[in-house]
């Protein structure tokens, strides 16, 4: 077998679900900068968003996910990022006849 393939720093750490405040102890290599205290003794802490805890395939619950919403919702950012462009450019537009009638009236005084 290959000689220092796997890490030796392995350490207890604490990871708490964010879901369900649910923690579990157990050994671990994963850096983290938080600490937790369980049974009067400090711990690392990594914090992870979803756990077999709170898994909706660990723990039964169906989540509906609301598929109709969610194109609404594209299509609400499609529509404002196409109003917003659209807006850009007649400013660009708008700028640029600024432009030529200032340029047009300095030739007109200079004359």
């Amino acid at each position: 077998m290959k000689k220092n393939l796997h890490p030796d720093s392995y350490r207890l750490v604490v990871f708490k679900d964010l879901n369900n405040d649910m923690t579990y102890l157990t050994r671990s290599t994963a850096p983290t900068d938080e600490t937790i205290e369980l049974d009067e003794v400090t711990y690392p802490l990594v914090k992870v968003h979803i756990s077999s805890s709170s898994h909706p395939f660990f723990t039964g619950e169906e989540r509906i996910v609301d598929i109709e919403g969610r194109v609404d919702k594209f299509k609400a950012r499609a529509a404002a990022g196409a109003a917003a462009k659209e807006k850009r450019a007649n400013a660009a537009v708008k700028q640029a006849k600024r432009k030529t009638q200032k340029s047009e009236k300095k030739e007109k005084s200079q004359v």
